[in-house]
């Protein structure tokens, strides 16, 4: 959430972020909205202070015996308005901010002006030995993970498509195996080697904990929501992982905190139509390890770029050529005020997967969750600044692991360090 200060004092560089986003603008009316409700609140005040001073004079005519019948009629009417007036800012506050959960966060300065993905910049790839598969230099002609899935008999999507529905992914056997090993070695390595402390959280939140990261109201129409109930299943364990401090107060000592969890994704994806949705490339079901992190305000930026290099760690120890992307304004998500994308290279694919989003979102969703922190035991309170990144997601790198890995005559190896999860080398096709 924008700090309603910010819009008061500086209403044009708030829309100017908002237009670099390409999202509607709100600003005029909670501009208008705070300007009637401080009126409202500066009237009502004053009526107080009158009614305080006429019930000193009514308690001093009546002390001396006085009439005062005509100062409490006065009053009541005085106090109805009273009423009237605080019950119109209590609307005027739900209003403002209903106005200000639809304004995004404003991109960070570092951050291109761009419309669409073809603005995003290369930051830096990184790429051992060559990308595989690429034209002329393919040594053979590489299949996609959803040829592979079959021929190796460990990915069944029709079967998904037919007990759920489009968008399902059934893993079997070693395909199981393999998934179950990304999952366990990912949280070793962010736990053992990267210092953040593991959360198994609950796949379901309730529309505060939506609120609170910025999933709501914007992305409604994408969420799976429980019908009947105040619950929702997780698009991403971001949502579980940063409300777990929610209405909290922390000390300066307790930051930072560094947080990461395994979670099942759930996302309608309801604006993709037309969009390739084969296989792994879109789906509404998938799996994910997420880093969350709550710093001081000015370490935020330092911590941006700590989280993308534990992302890209994972890609570097499963020897898989990726490439850093910085968003431009218009492909940065709502909350975040700047994002890095990691994208692997997929051979069968051929191009590049995005597997990961690291983001700061500064104080967007400390704002609107109430995350605060105090510097000292009498300060006054401040909000942390919120970052999270995938590290990574399953489904897409998937894709590349089976498709990089993948031998002429059908196998696929499994990356050395995977295999003490999963107990075998590599994956032989079968006879379905």
């Amino acid at each position: 959430m924008i700090d309603i200060k910010l819009i008061r004092e500086q209403p044009e560089k708030v829309k100017r972020g908002i237009a670099l986003k390409n999202e509607p603008d709100h600003v005029d009316e909670v501009v208008r909205l705070d300007r009637e409700r401080r009126e409202l609140i500066s009237r009502a005040d004053g009526l107080k202070a009158q009614r305080n001073a006429v019930s000193e004079e009514i308690g001093r005519l009546k002390k001396e015996g006085q009439p005062s019948e005509d100062r409490i009629a006065e009053m009541k009417e005085v106090s109805n308005t009273i009423k009237e007036l605080d019950a119109r800012i209590r609307e005027i506050e739900q209003e403002t901010r209903e106005a200000l959960l639809r304004i995004p966060n404003l991109p960070h300065e570092s951050v291109p002006e761009g419309t669409d993905p073809e603005d995003n910049l290369e930051v830096r790839r990184w790429i051992p030995g060559g990308i595989p598969g690429l034209g002329s230099e393919a040594a053979f002609p590489y299949l996609d993970h959803v040829e592979l899935g079959k021929r190796l008999g460990i990915l069944d999507f029709e079967r998904g498509a037919k007990i759920t529905g489009s968008g399902f992914p059934v893993y079997m056997g070693k395909g199981a195996a393999l998934e179950r090993a990304l999952i366990n070695f990912m949280l070793d390595v962010h736990t053992g080697k990267n210092g953040y402390r593991e959360v198994f959280p609950p796949f379901l939140v309730n529309e505060a904990s939506m609120i609170g990261t910025g999933q709501l109201p914007k992305m409604a129409e994408d969420m799976y929501k429980c019908e009947g109930e105040d619950l929702y299943l997780v698009p991403t364990a971001e949502v579980p992982l940063t409300n777990l401090y929610r209405n909290e107060m922390l000390g300066v000592e307790d930051l930072p905190v560094s947080l990461c969890g395994y979670s099942a994704c759930f996302r309608r994806e309801a604006g993709s139509y037309g969009k390739e949705t084969k296989g792994f490339l879109r789906v509404h079901q998938f799996n994910k390890v997420e880093l969350v992190k709550f710093v001081l305000p000015e370490d935020s930026y330092e911590a941006l770029e700590q989280i993308t290099g534990h992302a890209e760690g994972v890609m570097r120890a499963l020897n898989i050529p990726y490439r850093v992307m910085l968003l431009c304004s218009g492909d940065t998500s709502f909350a975040s005020a700047k994002t890095y994308d990691l994208e692997a290279w997929a051979a069968g694919e051929q191009r590049w997967l995005e597997v990961s989003s690291c983001s700061n979102f500064e104080d967007f969703q400390a704002r609107r969750a109430s995350i605060r922190f105090k510097r000292e035991p009498k300060a006054k309170p401040e909000f942390v600044h919120t970052l999270n990144g995938s590290g990574l997601a399953t489904s897409r790198l998937m894709v590349a692991l089976l498709e990089n890995n993948q031998t002429a005559d059908g196998r696929v190896v499994v990356p050395e360090p995977l295999r003490k999860y999963t107990g075998f080398d590599r994956i032989e096709p079968i006879n379905l």
